[in-house]
């Protein structure tokens, strides 16, 4: 067989999540296995694989009989109770598992964050040729570095640790506020092409680093450093691994932050959610008016609500 035989046999994409046991993240992913089969057009039959770890405890049942009715494969992971403490650890885990599955059964994989929603069919998930990641920028600055500043202590260490070469650093724009910064790369959206291996030396790199000393002594300034070390070491990782005309930046109608939408000083805040392909939100639903508040047009509304209520969570 031909090796583009054997290419055509591979999956175009498949869409690959985790799910943590807790009724947040359950909701999370329901709401974007439902999205997907709902609204990704061509894509929307992809297969969709969760991952879920398993450390003493497992999914709600309502939730897990949702998902599998979607086709939805769950695939348990083993991961030590004592990392789960340390903030994506388990996603980090869970999505270099993914590619290591996919590898010689997709063309891309997209790693999404369970608080994903898809409203159209993310055709930019098929990348152009020669491109192995697709990416979105971080929402807003915060520990990022600004590209008309000296590179910081922070951002040097990382630089170091990953051994990013001379020469990869470009500038990007963050997606609401509007600053201009050095590569930083919003880990709740990647698409990559699995023969790459990049969510593995992610994985790896973010394992060690995350516990080193040097590291930690950022933490005590500024716990965002504890939050947001994962994003900087997979920025690190990927100007390590890939060049800069291997990357592709997706619209800014992907991974769009709804939780920020207020905030947004862009000139690109959509006026009604349905201008976007994906959104991105910190549990919308948790408030009871979030129907009222909600930037969407009625149908968008009465879906949501239709789909959280088939698990009590509307």
């Amino acid at each position: 067989m031909s090796s583009d035989e054997g290419a055509r046999e591979q999956e175009k994409l498949i869409f690959t999540s985790a799910a943590l046991p807790g009724r947040a993240s359950e909701t999370d992913a329901l709401l974007l296995a439902e999205s997907i089969r709902a609204h990704a057009g061509s894509l929307s039959r992809a297969p969709i694989w969760c991952f879920v770890p398993e450390y003493g405890k497992r999914l709600n049942p309502a939730i897990e009989d949702r998902l599998l009715s979607l086709d939805v494969t769950l695939i348990p992971f083993e991961i030590d109770l004592k990392l789960t403490t340390f903030p994506f650890v388990a996603e980090a885990q869970a999505a270099a598992l993914a590619e290591s599955m996919a590898l010689g059964r997709a063309r891309f994989l997209a790693w999404l964050a369970a608080n994903t929603v898809v409203l159209q069919e993310p055709s930019d998930f098929l990348l152009r040729e020669g491109r192995s990641l697709g990416f979105r920028p971080v929402h807003h600055a915060l520990v990022g570095s600004r590209y008309d500043r000296p590179l910081d202590p922070f951002w040097t260490l990382v630089y170091r640790y990953c051994k990013v070469p001379e020469g990869r650093v470009f500038p990007m724009m963050t997606h609401v506020d509007g600053t201009r910064i050095r590569p930083y790369f919003n880990a709740g959206l990647l698409v990559t092409r699995p023969r790459k291996r990049l969510l593995l030396a992610w994985r790896d790199v973010f394992l060690k680093a995350y516990q080193e000393p040097y590291f930690q002594e950022f933490y005590k300034q500024d716990e965002r450093y504890t939050v947001f070390i994962h994003q900087a070491v997979l920025s690190g990782v990927i100007l390590s691994t890939l060049a800069t005309d291997e990357m592709q930046e997706l619209p800014a109608s992907y991974n769009y932050p709804l939780h920020l939408h207020a905030q947004d000083v862009t000139g690109l805040r959509p006026s009604t959610l349905e201008e976007l392909v994906t959104f991105r939100h910190e549990g919308f639903y948790r408030d009871p008016e979030w129907m009222a508040k909600m930037p969407a047009k009625d149908p968008l509304k009465r879906w949501i609500s239709e789909r959280l209520s088939l698990v009590g969570r509307g």
